[in-house]
């Protein structure tokens, strides 16, 4: 048996994992991250049907005895750090894709540390004894089969893909196992009888992309080949930070659609004062009534992570389509920033973001030490939240 050199190690249910392991009662109990949406889910919560970008009102309806907690998102981005941290000593060529995975190229590691499945087997062991936290490996020749395996193999496994089998063990999967295969690709595809990934191996190019576009087509039929020549590209950091935020149907008034824009920003500012990262492009994505989308953007005059600028700039992005959600209603609000730079940010005279900054910094440190729900603005407090700290200012 012939085995690939590439690594697929990806955390099982981060943001969950990490509130069970700081937190023994949640061991072994259905939890929930994040209130009016979900943001993670336990996999004792995902065996009753919660699912991530779900509303929290129709998880809690399909599980009922789930525990929900506010995320804390300083506490994910050191854990994200330390297993990072296991990846580099287990070898120098890392890439990061987001905050818990990661590809790891280990061909030049056979003669000290023995065979790819036996170092994928020290790495989960040392994520678990170093950092406390599960997680997935995949091993295969490409790292799209490894990331395929990866996924096969949760929760908490291991699947090496010898490279003669490769080829059987990929065409016998569902479609939406192919890397880039979402909900209308996969119903586009299944449309047309390829239901398997062998099915679509069985095409020509120009079919799928007659079906799905040039793009699509060619990357797909490249997939179902395992055809992926991408090494494993260290120093890569993430280009952007987003979060998103489904609200669901019904009317929606500008001051729910602000408290949606303003919740997103905090959230994605402070995981970029976090990381240390700056950015400059400010992206605003939404999911109208009928299901098209829209996507807006403005680049700043220069990198920041103030949340006050950023928020601003995602208001006025949202004024932009006002008319279309009028007409059409919206389902889906999502944020980015763009751009992302590791240069601290730049003052520009006059210094009024000096204290906006201050005040950001101040904020995240409350946050990390007392949670997220330590400090917030008065639009998002319910009747029933009563704060023990002083609100922010909106």
């Amino acid at each position: 048996m012939t085995e690939g050199t590439v690594l697929h190690a990806d955390l099982d249910a981060f943001y969950a994992s990490v509130e069970q392991r700081d937190d023994p009662s949640l061991r072994g109990r259905p939890v929930i991250v994040g209130g009016g949406v979900v943001l993670a889910a336990s996999y004792e919560a995902k065996a009753r049907g919660v699912r991530t970008a779900m509303g929290g009102r129709q998880a809690l309806q399909m599980c009922p005895e789930a525990v929900v907690v506010p995320a804390r998102f300083g506490a994910y981005t050191a854990a994200s750090r330390a297993v990072f941290e296991v990846f580099h000593d287990t070898t120098p060529l890392v890439e990061g894709i987001s905050i818990d995975e990661a590809f790891l190229e280990v061909g030049g590691l056979r003669r000290i540390r023995g065979l790819p499945s036996t170092i994928a087997t020290q790495l989960r062991a040392d994520v678990r004894e170093r950092v406390g936290l599960p997680i997935s490996v995949g091993v295969a020749r490409t790292k799209h089969l490894a990331k395929v395996a990866s996924a096969v193999s949760k929760p908490e496994g291991m699947l090496v893909v010898p490279v003669e089998a490769e080829l059987e063990f990929l065409h016998a999967l569902p479609v939406e196992r192919l890397w880039g295969v979402g909900k209308v690709t996969s119903a586009k595809l299944r449309e047309a009888r390829l239901h398997t990934v062998g099915d679509v191996a069985e095409m020509f190019e120009s079919e799928l992309v007659q079906l799905l576009g040039q793009g699509a087509g060619r990357h797909l039929h490249a997939l179902a080949h395992n055809r992926d020549p991408r090494p494993v590209q260290t120093g890569k950091r993430r280009g952007s930070m987003g979060a998103q935020h489904a609200i669901g149907r019904g009317d929606h008034s500008p001051a729910d659609l602000d408290l949606a824009v303003l919740t997103l920003v905090d959230r994605v500012t402070g995981r970029m004062r976090a990381a240390g990262r700056t950015g400059s492009t400010v992206t605003i994505r939404l999911r109208f009534g009928d299901f098209t989308r829209s996507t807006s953007s403005h680049t700043l005059s220069r990198p920041t992570a103030h949340n006050q600028t950023v928020l601003e700039t995602a208001r006025s992005l949202l004024a932009t389509r006002a008319g279309t959600i009028r007409e059409l209603g919206i389902t889906l609000i999502g944020v980015s920033v763009g751009s992302l730079d590791d240069e601290p940010e730049q003052l520009a005279l006059p210094l009024d973001v000096t204290s906006g900054s201050q005040i950001d910094s101040v904020i995240d440190a409350v946050r990390d030490k007392y949670g997220s729900k330590a400090l917030r603005r008065a639009v998002q407090l319910s009747g029933q939240d009563h704060p023990a700290v002083p609100l922010l200012p909106d």
